[in-house]
């Protein structure tokens, strides 16, 4: 049988090189530097190098008390969108020898249950997107430094924030619209308690409240393709139909396409549909969805880069991050329209 492979050790480098362990942790973790010679530091780097001796460096981290895992918590992964967060918050993280543990909720926006045995002890920070700070408390408690990602920054005391400015980003959709000369609204809300939502509905209410002939209704509808047909086939069969529908969410719109069709309505000929987000399913429907370009992933590198700066005492940088609008072809100025 073969003979199992022991591990080199500190001690077994301190040896060989001639020097005490103290002097190889200081080599090792390149602190060496004004508390060892240049000579010295050589010949314990030659040993270690001749031992294959590696430090442990999960040990290490527990003892200075850092493992660096951060944890990103989202609320589902129901689309693309929050694997966008993760992949570049991991891309960042990776550049600073950190890991990023992904979790969704179970209870999506709600509280947030501890996947650990205790969070504190097996991270650095938590990164929450869409969520409210309170929600996480059985994973952070009081102690792990947290940032936001897409949350309301005047509720989250000690926390960061990073957001995208949604805001202009309903802006840059109501505009569009009015433009094409379109006065009367349907905005299909996601029926989710969140503050991201209330951001649009409230953005939409505003701009449409300063247009002289302006009407706007609501319907809601949970995040779903089916969800969206059934909101949206009842509220444009309703008397006094809109002519543009402003959609949270590109899978709203996508259903806000099907309801239209059953009605027997033509997008965007008899109606436009807006969407948020610029999912791979935008470009997928037919005709392909007017919608708001957000970052996913450059919004995950922000939080990242938000986090590294709490854990280093820094400021992090301040500003929302801009959207951009992606007119496409279902929108269209209505058949009423001169």
């Amino acid at each position: 049988m073969a003979r199992a492979q022991i591990r080199p050790t500190s001690r077994d480098v301190a040896q060989a090189a001639g020097v005490s362990q103290a002097a190889v942790s200081l080599v090792m973790g390149d602190k060496w530097r004004g508390r060892v010679s240049e000579t010295t530091a050589q010949r314990v780097r030659e040993a270690a190098h001749t031992l294959g001796y590696r430090p442990n460096l999960a040990a290490r981290n527990l003892r200075l008390g850092h493992t660096r895992t951060v944890l990103l918590v989202v609320p589902a992964l129901t689309t693309e969108f929050f694997a966008g967060v993760y992949t570049g918050a991991a891309r960042v993280a990776a550049q600073h020898g950190f890991g990023v543990v992904l979790y969704p909720s179970p209870e999506g926006i709600g509280p947030a249950r501890n996947p650990f045995a205790s969070a504190q002890a097996a991270l650095d920070g938590v990164i929450a997107s869409s969520m409210a700070a309170d929600a996480l408390t059985a994973i952070r408690g009081d102690q792990l430094p947290l940032v936001m990602l897409d949350s309301d920054p005047t509720s989250n005391p000690g926390a960061a924030t990073v957001n995208l400015d949604i805001a202009d980003g309903v802006r840059q959709i109501t505009r569009h619209l009015l433009d094409l000369g379109h006065r009367g609204f349907l905005h299909l809300a996601a029926d989710i308690p969140s503050w991201t939502f209330d951001v649009r509905a409230r953005e939409l209410a505003a701009h449409l409240a300063a247009v002289p002939g302006a009407t706007l209704r609501t319907a809601r509808s949970p995040i779903s393709i089916q969800g969206a047909v059934t909101a949206a086939h009842t509220a444009l069969a309703t008397p006094g139909r809109p002519t543009a529908v402003v959609c949270d969410d590109d899978q709203l719109a996508a259903g806000v396409y099907k309801a239209a069709r059953r009605l027997g309505l033509r997008v965007p000929d008899d109606l436009s549909v807006t969407g948020l987000d610029d999912l791979a399913l935008a470009t997928a429907l037919d005709p392909e969805l007017t919608t708001v370009r957000l970052d996913a992933e450059l919004f995950g590198e922000r939080g990242m880069q938000a986090l590294l700066a709490v854990l280093d005492h820094r400021t992090p940088e301040a500003g929302d991050i801009p959207v951009h609008l992606v007119p496409r072809g279902s929108t269209a100025p209505p058949a009423t329209h001169p």
